[in-house]
């Protein structure tokens, strides 16, 4: 299949690939940065032409993905994805569902920065997230292309996480290595701005403006320890239980994961 790419002049900071993918159009020096997609969920319904729902999946974070609409409320310029009780196992005999948007297919990039304005709403159980996939899978399935976590929080944690994963941070003994992710306090019910600057050497990660950790592509990296030399999608989730979050609480629900806006720049 031929890939259509569109190269656009100065006042674009992107080459555009088959109409979604923002390719940073590199080697600009000093040029600030330019807003080149966002959402700051002003209508009534989710924007279909730049997200999707995250379906039902076999891995952890997904035991409990839905697209019931209860999971999903957008509210004074705010997108609320949710974890609740479900009340349909009449249909779907799950405990719980829970919300998550993903832009895979509608939007991806290639280096830039992103930011997501969120606050928390503590849960036992609760395990809110946003993160990062390769849109193209350049080197095969997962683990292999990478996954990047702008910020991951569980249950009652005075702090969130911050992280990359490779296949060999997770196919080998340095995945407890703290070279890999940052531990960083914070305040997560007030709302806070999560960020990433993505450079074709290095990652740094960011809280409220202040750099948290900065994860630096070694000389010589083979694409199994540096995979993020591709296009990725967004994800923005709520998620009950899994291996990390544990036992959930029921009492603690629903618990609601608010979005207020999400700003991609090159």
């Amino acid at each position: 299949m031929l890939t259509a790419v569109v190269l656009c002049g100065c006042s674009t900071p992107y080459q555009l690939e088959n109409d979604y993918i923002y390719r940073q159009d590199w080697g600009r020096g000093d040029v600030k940065w330019k807003l080149v997609w966002e959402d700051e969920f002003e209508e009534e319904d989710l924007d279909t032409l730049k997200w999707s729902k995250v379906p039902p999946a076999g891995s952890s974070f997904g035991r409990y993905m839905s697209t019931d609409e209860d999971c999903f409320r957008l509210y004074d310029g705010k997108l609320f994805l949710r974890g609740i009780i479900n009340k349909t196992e009449t249909k779907d005999q799950r405990r719980y569902h829970t919300g998550g948007i993903q832009s895979k297919g509608k939007f991806a990039f290639q280096y830039g920065r992103v930011e997501v304005r969120a606050r928390i709403e503590k849960a036992k159980g609760a395990w809110p997230a946003i993160w990062m996939l390769s849109e193209l899978k350049k080197y095969g399935d997962y683990p292999n292309n990478g996954e990047i976590d702008i910020m991951q929080y569980v249950n009652f944690k005075d702090h969130i996480w911050q992280s990359v994963h490779s296949h060999n941070v997770l196919r080998s003994d340095r995945a407890t290595d703290d070279e890999f992710y940052a531990r960083v306090p914070a305040d997560v019910a007030r709302y806070n701005v999560y960020a990433l600057e993505w450079y074709p050497d290095r990652l740094e990660f960011y809280l409220n403006g202040k750099n948290t950790f900065t994860y630096k592509k070694k000389e010589g990296a083979l694409p199994s320890e540096w995979p993020y030399d591709q296009p990725f999608h967004l994800l923005i989730n709520q998620q009950l239980g899994g291996y990390w979050a544990g036992a959930v609480n029921s009492d603690h629900l629903p618990a609601n994961f608010v979005i207020d806006w999400v700003r991609v720049y090159q």
